[in-house]
């Protein structure tokens, strides 16, 4: 295959999301001044999704005050934009990505964040359920509440972040949401049992039932199913996990178990690629998340011109329940214990080592929370400070 100048750059991001445009920016901010290609699927640049199940859901926001950039950033900064457009092969031998129109770009370095998608309800009728993965999902589920109405009963599959997010906002905009899940506790008990009890308070407050250890079985027009127990619901929202987007690193011949694998400085098992955001499996861990897509974003692109990648601080998970915000730091996965510190803060704690800390409406300011949780000392005197 024949590759015209215009279709060699030095740098390819493969996939619109905020990983490919950190990395851009890193780049220029360092001084990279050579040619850099995004690719997106999406027919708009790339975006933030976090406003997607909250701000953008409640409100009939136009999409530029959800961009990451603006489209002149693009311009001023030299980053060609290719929007609307998949690569569909990635041939690393030559390194060259070819793209669904069959353009070619050959590439002298590359960086894979092509994030993850949403699991669908695999259940009969399950493929009636609304996802919430991208803008024109969120577009589609405000129609649909628009459309039910104040009142109307629907039902949210999933008590993770998004199934909560999603849940609060119908709640917000007067519908009535029961919220299906099937763990014990909320978060699939990953938060703890401190943190799933506060929440199912404030979720009652605000209007949101909550069913725990329950599945949907089935779903179908105007109802969803437990079982035997059917549900009204005008319609059915699943926020059930995502899974990563690493079939194209799969079929190049990269290392992939649930993600592309990399090392600390975001470097994969061809030296010529590098892999951030959702789809990356970064020192045995995913973290789907937005600040972890930035911040892998910025560390590849340093990585990618031989600098060290920087600091790396500890996960930060932000959310919104029922109108209160909720900060998470750390990789809570591993503690043993759970307790409140004072109000509006809940450490998990392995023996002495502070694992993670959970903040509710800004008891604590977030960079310290991580400072706190990278040293991990869990008798850090500031920890119990008013």
């Amino acid at each position: 295959m024949t590759v015209s100048p215009r279709d060699a750059t030095d740098v390819l991001l493969i996939g619109g999301g905020v990983a490919s445009v950190r990395c851009a920016r890193a780049l220029r901010k360092e001084g990279f001044d050579g040619r850099i290609v995004l690719v997106g699927e999406e027919p708009i640049p790339p975006y933030n999704r976090p406003p997607l199940s909250k701000e953008l859901l409640r409100e009939d926001l136009p999409d530029d005050l959800v961009l990451a950039e603006p489209e002149r950033w693009y311009e001023r900064r030299d980053v060609e934009l290719r929007t609307g457009r998949r690569v569909v092969e990635l041939d690393l031998d030559r390194r060259t990505a070819v793209l669904d129109d069959s353009t070619a770009i050959r590439f002298d370095r590359c960086l894979l964040a092509t994030g993850a998608e949403p699991r669908k309800l695999s259940v009969p009728g399950g493929e009636h359920a609304l996802l919430l993965r991208t803008l024109a999902d969120a577009r589609r589920l405000r129609v649909a509440a628009t459309r039910a109405g104040a009142g109307a009963r629907v039902v949210v599959v999933g008590g993770g972040f998004i199934g909560l997010e999603a849940a609060s906002s119908l709640a917000s905009l007067g519908l009535r949401p029961t919220v299906v899940e099937l763990g014990e506790r909320l978060w699939s008990s990953s938060l703890g049992s401190k943190l799933s009890e506060w929440a199912m308070g404030v979720l009652g407050d605000a209007g949101v039932t909550v069913r725990l250890g329950a599945a949907v079985t089935r779903v179908e027009p105007g109802a969803a199913w437990i079982g035997e127990e059917r549900l009204a619901a005008a319609f059915v929202v699943a926020g059930i996990g995502v899974r990563p987007r690493d079939r194209l690193a799969a079929d190049a011949g990269l290392d992939v178990s649930d993600g592309v694998l990399t090392d600390a400085a975001h470097r994969t098992s061809h030296p010529a690629v590098w892999a951030a955001g959702d789809v990356a499996r970064r020192a045995g861990r995913r973290i789907e998340h937005w600040h972890a897509a930035r911040e892998g974003g910025e560390r590849a692109a340093r990585s990618m011109l031989g600098l060290e990648p920087g600091a790396d601080p500890s996960p930060w998970v932000f959310s919104e329940v029922a109108g209160h915000a909720i900060d998470v730091i750390g990789a809570v996965d591993s503690w043993t214990d759970e307790r409140w510190l004072r109000d509006g803060v809940l450490a998990y704690a392995d023996g002495e080592r502070l694992i993670g800390l959970a903040i509710l409406d800004g008891a604590m300011p977030v960079e310290m929370a991580r400072a706190m949780v990278t040293v991990g000392n869990a008798r850090d005197p500031a920890l119990a400070a008013t």
